[in-house]
């Protein structure tokens, strides 16, 4: 009796039944996490300042040391805004056009990692090969709920796998899953 209530309680129960399904290893694809656009987005613009700053810095110490002509300083300026607005649609734009682009997989035997828009790749990752998990989240990240699940392979291509864009708790499920002997859903 009680073995028919526990194989019925994770697919019965009306809480976790409807957010989640039972088993993580289902071998469906699943996009990453909407919210991990926005992520992007945000570290993109960090990154945009920081570049910004460095670019109109660089181009005023090369107009002041060289003292170029008026029309060649406003040239390295307007190149210098140029790459600043090149950085910032890249800060922008990129991120919805990778994530449409970056999905995976889990079954039974591993996890498949699908991204790249235009060299694309994919990472089979056998669970016989991992040799331990992380999960990590950075300040955005955690302010969004987001994690990044680390993969450590046995072997020296690919030893280290990121999987950027999981919500967390869907991370820690994976990571549960992956690890040989520990895990519910392996056959």
């Amino acid at each position: 009796m009680s073995d028919g209530a526990n194989s019925q309680s994770p697919a019965a129960s009306t809480d976790e039944g409807s957010s989640a399904p039972p088993s993580i290893a289902d071998g469906v694809e699943r996009q990453l996490d909407p919210r991990y656009v926005a992520v992007q987005r945000i570290e993109g613009w960090i990154a945009w300042a920081c570049l910004s700053f460095v670019i109109f810095s660089v181009a005023g110490m090369v107009a002041l040391a060289a003292r170029p002509g008026m029309v060649v300083s406003l040239l390295i300026f307007v190149a210098a805004a140029a790459l600043s607005a090149l950085l910032a649609w890249h800060g922008q734009a990129w991120p919805e056009i990778e994530h449409r682009h970056a999905s995976y997989k889990v079954d039974y035997a591993g996890i498949e990692i699908r991204s790249g828009v235009y060299w694309r790749r994919i990472v089979n990752v056998a669970r016989s090969r991992v040799q331990h998990t992380d999960v990590s989240q950075g300040p955005v990240e955690r302010r969004y709920g987001l994690a990044t699940l680390l993969i450590y392979t046995a072997g020296t291509d690919h030893a280290r796998i990121p999987l950027h864009g999981l919500d967390h708790a869907t991370a820690l499920r994976i990571r549960d899953h992956l690890l040989p002997g520990t895990s519910d859903d392996a056959v």
